[in-house]
């Protein structure tokens, strides 16, 4: 008598996403869209500050299970000579790029942001924007602006030149998570 084998149903796996940052304010803000999509993903970051490579990356997943769907995102600033480059050296990743700084993303969420600026200039402007605000993290009220206003963000964010000051490609990171 055969044995019964049962089929399996064709579950899907949600992607992973695999989150390199630069500081303390990205990872906060990672975090945030962790619980505020809600969604069966896992959102791992890693700070990494300038010493981002292919290398660095490659050893630090080098223990993590992997699935095709994967999603590899660079979060990182780009004021700074050189960084773009080396970001863009990196091999099969989505580059979610600030010039001058991640605050500008925070700024977008209000105002469109449109003249040039410093990373001084754009911390300060948030700082008169959202007077609660602490660089490194999120408090309730900003999670609350920043879910309101998400949407305006990202139409402002899309607006800018890409990777000049000012932009912010952080939009491309909503609209993954807005897939799944």
């Amino acid at each position: 008598m055969a044995k019964y084998q049962r089929k399996p149903k064709g579950k899907t796996i949600n992607p992973t996403f695999f989150v390199f940052c630069e500081g303390e304010s990205e990872d906060a803000y990672v975090s945030f869209l962790k619980s505020h999509y809600r969604v069966p993903i896992e959102i791992i970051s890693k700070i990494a500050g300038n010493r981002i490579t292919h290398k660095y990356i490659t050893n630090t997943l080098r223990s993590l299970p992997k699935d095709p769907k994967d999603k590899l995102l660079l979060l990182y600033d780009i004021d700074t000579p050189g960084m773009l480059e080396k970001l863009q050296g990196i091999k099969k990743a989505i580059l979610l790029a600030s010039n001058p700084c991640f605050e500008l993303w925070y700024i977008l969420h209000f105002v469109n942001q449109v003249a040039e600026i410093t990373s001084h200039q754009c911390i300060e402007k948030f700082e008169r924007i959202y007077k609660d605000y602490k660089k490194g993290s999120i408090n309730g009220k900003l999670r609350d602006k920043l879910t309101e206003n998400m949407e305006k963000a990202v139409a402002n964010a899309k607006k800018l030149p890409l990777y000049r000051n000012p932009s912010t490609s952080i939009y491309l990171l909503i609209n993954e998570l807005d897939k799944v």
